[in-house]
């Protein structure tokens, strides 16, 4: 992979699969954590501060937003994050006084919540979607642009959620596209 990124040193990267794609503009805070698998991409103006583990041909578009410090998120195979997304493993604690911004010395900060989020495999998360702390999203499960995702959701595997409820509106159709995928997957 050519080493043009200004943001980061593409060297620094915990792992970096064949065939992978990261635009210039990408910012990543601590590559050291970060791993990203065979025939990913990753677009410009992309921001990365916590851990991320990316599988096999996913894609995360332009302008995501992945916070967390001390989180981690973890993206199955072949799931994407549309455009403007923002996924945080990490939040401000907003019924108690906290003071757990990056800005404030470790020793000074209390409050906040930090749990890691799941992507399973096949995931479409829709443009400008949020994902909060502690999300399991099950495999082939897809968001409508601007849905607002958050653990308490009892999310199904290949449903399509959408809106600020996230409202089910059922089981995705053709599902049983997807086997010959799976079962190449399995032979590797």
């Amino acid at each position: 992979m050519k080493n043009d990124n200004i943001f980061f040193d593409i060297s620094k990267l915990k792992h970096v699969g064949k065939n992978v794609i990261i635009g210039k503009t990408v910012r990543i805070r601590q590559p050291e954590e970060v791993s990203i698998g065979d025939n990913s991409i990753i677009d410009d103006f992309t921001y990365i501060s916590c851990a991320l583990e990316m599988g096999r041909n996913c894609h995360i578009a332009s302008n995501v937003s992945i916070s967390g410090g001390r989180g981690k998120l973890t993206i199955g195979n072949y799931s994407t994050l549309s455009n403007g997304c923002s996924v945080h493993c990490a939040s401000s604690d907003y019924r108690e006084c906290s003071l757990d911004l990056p800005s404030v010395p470790e020793e000074e900060q209390f409050g906040g919540e930090v749990v890691d989020i799941m992507v399973g495999d096949f995931v479409t998360v829709g443009a400008h979607s949020c994902i909060l702390p502690g999300v399991n999203v099950p495999e082939g499960s897809a968001f409508g642009a601007y849905t607002l995702i958050k653990s308490e959701h009892n999310l199904k595997p290949y449903h399509l959620y959408v809106g600020h409820t996230c409202k089910d509106l059922g089981e995705r159709k053709n599902i049983h596209l997807l086997d010959n995928v799976k079962l190449k997957n399995e032979e590797r």
